[in-house]
């Protein structure tokens, strides 16, 4: 799925020359090579404030943590995501409001969110599916109507830009008031383990922030509030400082092999390819995922399988259906979108390196497949 090998390859002088720079200087926590890279990422996306830290989830748990939600309050989010954004919710002991997510761009739905706010709803987790930012217009709309705070759910959408109504630009994670991301390694911006952040522009939320990440301590030894350990260390911080500057080439990348395969896949009526919201940049595919419909899914992931070509159902199963967070309120009318899709998505290998025979290849065993 994602030619993590191939990738290294190209940039393994530099990769092996700063890692072995973070050895030599034994500053393995919290060394220059973390420093440096929040604020080579704080110029990249335009914001205020990067605190790196351990990993995605983490980031998640930290910026709900920031806001100093409460157990009870409500925290409305997508059916249709990894478990880590309604895992954190369930942590904290927050309620997690689960709502259906749009057909096309497979991102939270607004209409759902509306339905879904009550006295006790506190804030709003969009999830930028697959590389694709969600209606942040709208949502800051009826964050702000509503007093509520919004924390983007960023991990698979770094590199992305926004396009607002008024024709503003920001990159994704940088629009609400805080945000998170995964550098997992196979995200577009991945590192060699695992890896994490947290960005907002408000210096107040930043600072406590700051805080959390490292026990709760500002001074060594002095704890003024409730943390956690969870920080970013100097060597994934060196990989990701390398990897940084190429970030927006690997998103082009990403693009231009999605743009093969839709062309590929021209005509093909059990076929729909990835549904672009907005302007091009706006996705930058983490994942390129199909949609099958008059075709078999499951048999085709096993056919494909069967040829070598790896492939991934994200995701297979709703969150509101999953054994940990299954709930009386939740009704399966209103997640008729999100229930059609995990039987019909099916994600492609989407990767850096990626080149026009292997393209052809998965795309002509697909077509296949499904009209056979």
């Amino acid at each position: 799925m994602v030619d993590l090998k191939g990738q290294y390859e190209a940039i393994k002088d530099s990769v092996n020359a700063s890692v072995l720079n973070v050895i030599e200087s034994t500053a393995f926590i919290n060394g220059p090579q973390v420093h440096e890279f929040q604020k080579n990422l704080e110029n990249y996306l335009g914001v205020k404030h990067v605190i790196p830290c351990a990993n995605g989830t983490d980031a998640l748990q930290i910026a709900m943590m920031g806001l100093g939600l409460k157990p009870g309050d409500e925290v409305i989010t997508a059916d249709f995501t990894f478990a880590a954004t309604v895992e954190v919710i369930a942590l904290l002991q927050l309620t997690p409001v689960l709502v259906d997510v749009n057909p096309n761009d497979f991102n939270i739905d607004i209409e759902a969110i509306k339905k879904a706010i009550t006295p006790k709803t506190k804030a709003i987790v969009p999830v930028h599916l697959f590389g694709q930012c969600a209606d942040m217009d709208a949502i800051m709309e009826i964050a702000n109507a509503h007093n509520l705070y919004v924390i983007e759910d960023n991990a698979q959408a770094i590199g992305a830009t926004y396009t607002s109504k008024d024709g503003t630009k920001t990159k994704a994670g940088a629009i609400s008031h805080v945000a998170s991301t995964s550098f997992f390694p196979s995200k577009n911006l991945g590192c060699y383990g695992d890896g994490g952040a947290i960005f907002t522009n408000d210096d107040d939320l930043a600072h406590i922030i700051r805080g959390i990440v490292n026990h709760g301590m500002y001074k060594r030894y002095h704890h003024d509030v409730v943390g956690v350990n969870s920080r970013l260390d100097s060597i994934q911080a060196a990989v990701l400082n390398t990897k940084l500057p190429l970030l927006d080439e690997y998103c082009n990348k990403r693009k231009e092999a999605a743009n093969k395969y839709n062309e590929a896949f021209k005509g093909q009526e059990k076929i729909t390819i990835p549904f672009r919201n907005g302007s091009e940049d706006n996705h930058v595919f983490h994942q390129y995922t199909l949609k099958i419909q008059g075709a078999n899914r499951d048999a085709l992931a096993q056919h494909l399988n069967d040829n070598g070509i790896p492939c991934g159902v994200y995701y297979p199963i709703p969150l509101h259906n999953q054994k940990a967070y299954q709930d009386s309120r939740y009704n399966e009318a209103d997640f008729p979108v999100t229930n059609q899709l995990v039987k019909e998505v099916i994600s492609l290998p989407m990767h850096t390196e990626l080149d026009d025979e292997q393209i052809e290849f998965i795309t002509k065993t697909i077509i296949t497949f499904v009209n056979g």
